[in-house]
């Protein structure tokens, strides 16, 4: 089946690799993590639209990336849980689907990177240049900083896709949980060395530059603070860009860790639960990290806390 023309538009999807004992466990794990991450950046996204003392740079930027992840992790993992229960022969998906699902997984994963590039922008200009703050970053600046991290990930993620629906298709099976480029042009007997340099290069840029401006952004910012005698402007300096920081290494941590277990096939099922996990739990993580950025956040989960020890001594 695997080298056989077909006709049809439909293709296999491997999904998740759990035993029957492991798939209800797995899928409600999954699930809680799910709702957990779209609830929290629902509510991160509504309380920052209701209060008017959030309508600032940064907290409209967490609402940007609050809402890619609500959209990053609904891509797939309603997919893979319904999988889960699905025998492996019926795991079906047409190619039209697949290809939708594939740009809808770069697109997100790119956004994320440039999205944390305009906000390292924020807080560079914050810090280092608090007098010119005002004045340069408004919300019509945020909005054209928005429009044009997304306008540039989409043309990137478009060419990196047209160049592999291109291709003629000779198998019909993904040995993946979801659709992403790289298992679909593997879909292809064609030479694929394009679609190969072309990822390459894709990836380069993208990590190249996120990395290489948050790397000089925040070395600009530490040599401000060093210099700097002002205990609260440092203390804030710390806050904000250690929240940042720490989103940013867990997104370069887990891009790396899947690319470098692509190298080695006898860890593709490691790869691919990992790949899952990364999808569905970093969306969350980021929730929980921004969320404790705001006060009215940290002010709830205070009172929560505080009236569940008062419950629990009565």
């Amino acid at each position: 089946m695997e080298n056989q023309n077909f006709s049809d538009d439909f293709i296999l999807l491997e999904g998740l690799k759990v035993s029957s004992q492991s798939s209800l466990p797995a899928f409600v794990f999954l699930l809680l993590i799910y709702i957990f991450a779209v609830v929290s950046n629902i509510s991160l996204v509504t309380l920052i639209f209701t209060t008017r003392r959030l309508h600032q740079p940064m907290y409209l930027l967490f609402c940007n990336m609050s809402i890619n992840d609500i959209f990053g992790t609904s891509i797939i993992t309603p997919h893979i849980l319904r999988n889960i229960f699905i025998p492996p022969s019926e795991r079906l998906i047409d190619y039209n689907s697949c290809v939708i699902q594939a740009f809808c997984v770069h697109l997100y994963a790119a956004a994320s990177h440039t999205i944390l590039m305009i906000m390292a922008f924020d807080r560079y200009m914050a810090i280092c240049k608090p007098l010119q703050y005002a004045t340069i970053m408004t919300k019509a600046m945020v909005v054209k900083l928005s429009v044009a991290a997304w306008t540039a990930v989409v043309v990137l993620v478009v060419i990196l896709l047209g160049l592999t629906i291109r291709l003629s298709r000779c198998r019909r099976f993904i040995f993946n949980p979801f659709c992403d480029n790289a298992t679909l042009f593997k879909l292809s007997c064609e030479n694929v060395l394009i679609n190969n340099i072309y990822g390459l290069c894709y990836t380069v840029v993208l990590l190249g530059s996120s990395t290489g401006s948050l790397t000089l952004t925040y070395l600009k910012i530490a040599g401000v603070c060093l210099r700097s005698k002002n205990k609260a402007l440092n203390s804030k300096a710390l806050q904000t860009c250690t929240t940042h920081l720490a989103v940013y290494i867990f997104l370069l941590v887990s891009c790396f860790a899947v690319v470098i277990l692509h190298r080695f096939p006898h860890l593709s099922d490691h790869r691919k639960v990992v790949a899952v996990l990364i999808e569905v739990t970093l969306p969350a993580l980021n929730a929980v990290i921004y969320g404790l950025q705001i006060k009215e956040i940290k002010q709830r989960i205070i009172t929560l806390f505080n009236n569940s020890k008062v419950t629990q001594m009565t």
